[in-house]
């Protein structure tokens, strides 16, 4: 085997012991941010030798796992319960394979696409079942303001079409003259309506 995959070995599993440990911290501590900015970087270290050395399968792992170590780093993703879990499995996926590296000198075959969907996820913020965050509820339209009829004119009443109609058809200023033509135009509850009172006209002649 290689003298520097026996390297990596020894340093990889001494990493992620230490990884094992501080994950437990950070349940318990979870905004610890000298503890988030050292698993990160234990990961990123990992990542970074896989890449060198040529171990595709491991590297790629330790990439989307250090994604979200990164966002908890970051402080733009929560640090849960679920999420650190994840991170575990992670972690025990990592050693599979490196155990299998130390036995055959490469990497075993095999997919972890599974795990790196949830990786995807979490980095995404979403659960890792796959379900996005409950969308905010949208705000329920208002009802439209209800247009309101004018009343119909009773019998024997005039609208006010009608009126201005007769005002409007009326050739001068005269009052007797557009009187006149109300008369001949109107129905007489609208000819009451333009005359004087019948008590003022009769106070009037009273004074006369």
């Amino acid at each position: 085997m290689d003298d520097l995959i026996v390297e990596f070995l020894t340093e990889t599993n001494e990493s992620l012991d230490e990884l094992d440990l501080d994950l437990v911290n950070l349940e318990q501590h979870p905004n610890d941010k000298a503890l988030l900015g050292k698993i990160f970087r234990l990961m990123h270290t990992i990542k970074g030798t896989c890449g060198f050395l040529g171990l595709p399968r491991l590297e790629k792992t330790a990439h989307h796992a250090e994604n979200v170590l990164g966002r908890f780093r970051d402080g733009d993703l929560d640090v849960t319960a679920e999420y650190v879990t994840l991170i575990f499995e992670s972690i025990d996926r990592i050693k599979f394979i490196v155990g299998k590296l130390g036995e055959t000198g490469k990497e075993p075959e095999g997919s972890d696409q599974d795990l790196i969907a949830k990786l995807d996820a979490a980095y995404e913020g979403k659960s890792i079942g796959g379900d996005a965050p409950a969308a905010p509820k949208a705000p329920e339209p208002k009802p439209e303001p209800k247009t309101v009829a004018p009343p119909e004119p009773l019998p024997g009443e005039v609208s006010l079409e009608e009126l201005e109609a007769a005002f409007l058809a009326a050739p001068g200023p005269n009052w007797p003259l557009p009187l006149l033509l109300l008369q001949r135009s109107l129905r007489p509850a609208a000819v009451r309506m333009l005359q004087p009172p019948r008590r003022a006209r009769s106070a009037h002649r009273r004074c006369a």
